[in-house]
C-alpha cells in the first residue's frame, strides 16, 4: 500500500486475458525477504522506489469458481520517488494514482475483492506488529502459522 496525497498506487495489468487493477506486488524470490520483494515488485511494475514502512496484515481468498487460493501479505511503504519512464513489467499496462472513490468506481476492475479490503484496512489503520511475519519465515515452511493469522476475504 502506497500512498501519496490521498490516492493510491495501482497498476493495471492483464490477468486471464482480462485487465485489471490491483496493488502492485507479485513473489518473493528465493533468498528474498518479503520487505525486498516489495521494494523489487513496486519498483519492476510502477517504476517507483519504496521503503517499507510496515506489516498491514495476511489475507486469504479463495476463488469462487476455481477454489484456487491466493495468500497477500500486503505491506504499507513510503514513496521515496517515480520513474515515469521505467520500463514496467510485461503484462503491465498502466500505473494510475486512484482515490478512494476512483477504485470503488472500478470495483468490478478489480484483481480480487482483496485489493479493496486493504484499502479499507489501511485507511481504517489497520497494522500487524513486524514480528508476525518475522515469526513466521521462510513463508514456504510455515505455511500453517501464516494461514492461521490471515484474513479471509
Amino acid at each position: 500500500m502506497v500512498e501519496r496525497n490521498d490516492k493510491f498506487l495501482i497498476v493495471e495489468e492483464r490477468s486471464s486475458g482480462v485487465v485489471v487493477i490491483t496493488q502492485p506486488g507479485g513473489h518473493i524470490e528465493s533468498g528474498e525477504s518479503p520487505e525486498d520483494a516489495v521494494v523489487r515488485e513496486v519498483l519492476e511494475e510502477a517504476g517507483c522506489v519504496v521503503s517499507v514502512s510496515g506489516l498491514l496484515g495476511v489475507y486469504l481468498w479463495i476463488h469462487p469458481q476455481t477454489r484456487q487460493q491466493f495468500l497477500r501479505i500486503a505491506y504499507t511503504a513510503d514513496l521515496v520517488s517515480e520513474n515515469q519512464k521505467q520500463k514496467l513489467d510485461n503484462g503491465i499496462h498502466a500505473v494510475h494514482w486512484y482515490s478512494v472513490a476512483d477504485i470503488r468506481h472500478r470495483k468490478r476492475d478489480c484483481r480480487s475483492p482483496v485489493v479493496l479490503r486493504c484499502i479499507d484496512d489501511f485507511i481504517a489503520g489497520k497494522r500487524q506488529p513486524a514480528t508476525l511475519l518475522a515469526a513466521m519465515m521462510p513463508v514456504q515452511k510455515n505455511v500453517g502459522a501464516v494461514l492461521a493469522h490471515a484474513c479471509l476475504v
